[in-house]
Parts: C-alpha cells; sequence; structure tokens
C-alpha cells in the first residue's frame, strides 16, 4: 500500500465517516480495476473499517444493483462496500449509486471526471494520483 492509496482512504472517510458506504474503483480495464482495487482495500482496513469485497466484470445495471440493494438492506453496519470494475461502474445510470468513486488508469488513458480521485496505474508499486478536470482533458475528448 502505498500513500496514494492512504490518502484516499483518509479522505473517503472524512466525508463518509460512518454508516454504509459504497466506494467503486473503475477504469477501461476491468481486471486492472480488481487489482488495482486491493490497495484502497488494504489501507480502509488499515484505519479498522471492515470492507466487503465485490468485483464486477462487466459491470451490468442490474448485477450492480443486486449487490447493492443487498449491501443496503442487510444488517446495520459501519461496513464499506469496495466494487471494482470496469468504467460502466460509473455509467450514466450507475453512477449515483456510490458515495465516492475512484477511476485508476495507465498511460495516456483519459481520466474519467465523475470520478473523486484519478489515479495513475502505470506502474502498480507507484501509483501516482492525478488531478484533473475538464479544462486537462485533451480538447477531442467528448467529440
Amino acid at each position: 500500500m502505498t500513500d496514494v492509496w492512504a490518502d484516499i482512504a483518509s479522505e473517503f472517510l472524512h466525508f463518509y465517516p460512518r454508516g454504509r458506504r459504497l466506494l467503486a474503483v473503475a477504469g477501461a480495464d476491468a481486471e486492472r480495476s480488481r487489482q488495482a482495487a486491493d490497495d484502497p482495500m488494504a489501507a480502509l482496513t488499515a484505519s479498522g473499517q471492515q470492507v466487503i469485497r465485490e468485483h464486477s466484470p462487466e459491470g451490468d445495471e442490474a448485477g450492480l444493483r443486486a449487490v447493492v440493494t443487498a449491501f443496503r438492506e442487510g444488517p446495520k453496519s459501519d461496513d464499506i462496500l469496495l466494487v471494482s470494475g470496469p468504467a460502466a461502474l460509473l455509467g450514466e445510470r450507475t453512477r449515483g449509486m456510490w458515495n465516492y468513486a475512484v477511476w485508476q488508469l495507465a498511460g495516456d488513458e483519459p481520466p474519467h471526471t465523475v470520478a473523486g480521485s484519478i489515479v495513475d496505474v502505470t506502474d502498480p508499486a507507484h501509483p501516482v494520483r492525478r488531478f484533473a478536470d475538464y479544462c486537462a482533458l485533451p480538447a477531442s475528448y467528448g467529440a
């Protein structure tokens, strides 16, 4: 675990200190998202949080809603549901399910501006947090 993931975990816990919380780790590559999600999970666990881990390789809306509904309807807790998967986790119809979203990318992949945090995992051992907004995107983005 690196300082990048510890900082993101601290930020998440600052904004969402208790209750059932939902965190998505998404990116263009679902398998890379699954691997990247190990680090925020470790950081949250090190902070004394109970984390329930799910992976959605396809990011289908019905499957995501079923997982989120089951989590929300479970016994009252302060658990965190961390779901990793493809860009579909932050799709137009699913982005509102999460309290917080991390977008992981590699190299020159464009960021997803819906995410609360953007992390470059080109070198997974040395992730770098990026601070980007629509002003920082190339003119061709969304064209």
